[in-house]
């Protein structure tokens, strides 16, 4: 039976290894993986599957020691949710497969952490990449990487070649022994929103006939050119920052056709200003939030022009506190707080760090104070972003560590105040009493900026937003079935918002697809972008 949900772990009932339930499981499983270390390797071929971690447990599938990918993949559908992978010599390599790829993180060793080849669509979402010798190699695919950290590692950090055109969304790349982003080979991916630095070459070097379009991307602190293009290339660059890097910051070799507007280099600060805040206001929703941030830039915009008046500024913090139900914008309003300060020059790079609970909390005493120092020593010149900040205040007193992180952090804000930017999310209430955890937190930020829930309408155009970006159309008559379905789910307690609104999209594209899997013909490419009321309505009871 598709979608048969299949347990691994130690309770009964439960297969030993995650081998043992793929080798028992159906087209279309879900294998729930209990909290563990396992240590297999993993060979797929025409397997449609997801392994998922068990809600709240840590997973880690262990494939050091074998001289082989932890995950080998062809044809099909992989889905991996909360994982993870730790290799010696490659994590995940796929052929012609659907892969999804979301909040895993992924350790490659002497190979790339992630390879994506043929012409099926990925996605990898929120992930981390690290202690690779690639990042994540893309050959011949369409699809997303959003969200992501690729760090640490000898080569590049990522390559696209072979044709492949990936959008490539909101990503820090840092800490790379070769090149930040490499393109070659007739690529024509969009690279948008990401923060490349630390490079040992090019922050963005494009070859071989490859035309991307690099857009408000930030470079910096790179040993080669910031952009750099090969005779024969086209593309563009727009609205990015290139700093502290080889000269020329953009390098056009002759014969190389990009078109390049409003560099940083180049342009003033008004015009990025003017672009994040249309950026902002492009966001569904949130005025109150809009209206906050703006405050705060006109704020820093006029201590700006005091300073340079000899008038005296009062002390700022760039410090701030979003509360607010998950899937209300959060995340994406911190990434382009980040930039706005950036741009004004309030911080050096602009860099997002997004952190949890796990990345800071260690598991003896002055282990938890050494990953916090870590995790902020990362994020300075930029912006460190805590999710879900209420849950290191959770235990305290009771032998957990998360205290220890608090107070470093404390700590580590006042000595550091004009080099980072901290943003702590979490629900209202409870980022009430994560500030109570520590006497001198509440002083440290300058302000708290509520998100409101979606209302269903803002919903409504959420999804629509998805539809145009996935190349579907939807049934108009659809829209009120959409309505109704986020107002029945707005008051249950565990409302996701944007979440459920991606959730919900994503079943209807499945329902889509069983439809049209039973139509005994290949579709035409009307029936393969057309979402009807009858997907919607089983996405919707689903």
């Amino acid at each position: 039976m598709a979608g048969r949900i299949l347990l691994v772990g130690q309770r009964p009932g439960a297969y030993p290894t995650i081998g043992h339930a793929l080798a028992d499981s159906p087209d279309g499983a879900v294998i729930s993986i209990a909290e563990g270390t396992y240590a297999e390797t993993l060979d797929l071929t025409n397997a449609r599957v997801t392994l998922a971690a068990a809600q709240g447990a840590r997973v880690i599938i262990d494939g050091t020691g074998v001289g082989r990918p932890v995950l080998r993949a062809r044809n099909g559908s992989l889905t991996l949710q909360g994982i993870d992978l730790r290799a010696d010599c490659g994590a995940i390599a796929v052929d012609d497969v659907e892969l999804t790829v979301h909040r895993c993180t992924i350790t490659g060793g002497r190979g790339p952490a992630i390879v994506v080849r043929g012409s099926t669509p990925f996605d990898v979402v929120a992930c981390t990449l690290t202690e690779a010798e690639q990042g994540i190699v893309i050959e011949g695919c369409p699809g997303q990487l959003t969200d992501t950290t690729i760090s640490d590692v000898t080569g590049d950090g990522v390559i696209v070649g072979l044709g492949a055109d990936p959008t490539i969304r909101d990503c820090t790349v840092t800490g790379c022994g070769l090149r930040g982003i490499y393109v070659y080979q007739y690529a024509r991916p969009v690279i948008e929103g990401c923060e490349i630095s630390h490079a040992g070459a090019e922050g963005i070097a494009v070859a071989h006939q490859s035309a991307p379009v690099i857009r408000r991307c930030s470079v910096s602190d790179v040993r080669g050119v910031g952009i750099g293009f090969a005779a024969g290339c086209g593309g563009t660059v727009e609205a990015c920052k290139v700093a502290n890097t080889a000269q020329p910051g953009i390098a056009v070799a002759d014969g190389a056709t990009p078109t390049v507007t409003a560099a940083k280099q180049d342009g003033p600060v008004d015009e990025q200003l003017d672009a994040l805040l249309a950026e902002l206001d492009g966001m569904i929703g949130l005025p109150g939030v809009k209206a906050e941030v703006r405050a705060l830039v006109d704020e820093l915009q006029v201590n700006d022009w005091r300073r340079k008046a000899g008038l005296p500024v009062g002390q700022a913090s760039h410090h701030l506190i979003f509360a607010g139900a998950p899937g209300t914008g959060k995340t994406t309003v911190a990434r382009i707080y980040g930039k706005l300060l950036n741009a004004m020059g309030v911080l050096p790079f602009g860099q997002f760090r997004e952190v949890s609970r796990r990345d800071l909390v260690g598991q003896y005493i002055g282990h938890t104070a050494e990953k916090t120092t870590v995790v902020f020593e990362e994020a300075r010149g930029g912006v460190l972003f805590i999710d879900e900040a209420y849950t290191l205040s959770r235990a305290a007193g009771s032998g957990d560590f998360g205290q220890e992180a608090i107070d470093t952090l404390v700590k580590l804000m006042e000595d550091h105040r004009d080099e980072v930017a901290v943003i702590v999310a979490g629900y209202t209430g409870e980022m009430v009493d994560f500030l109570a955890a520590n006497p001198g937190l509440a002083s440290r930020f300058g302000k708290t900026v509520e998100f409101e829930n979606y209302s269903p309408d803002e919903l409504l155009g959420i999804v629509g937003r998805m539809v145009t970006a996935g190349d579907y159309q939807l049934d108009r008559t659809a829209d009120q079935v959409l309505v109704d379905y986020f107002e029945r789910i707005a008051d249950d307690p565990n409302f996701g918002n944007a979440r459920d609104a991606r959730r919900l999209f994503e079943s209807m594209r499945k329902a889509q697809a069983q439809r049209l899997r039973h139509l005994g013909r290949m579709p035409d490419v009307d029936e393969l972008r057309g979402l009807l009321v009858d997907d919607v309505l089983a996405a919707a009871t689903h």
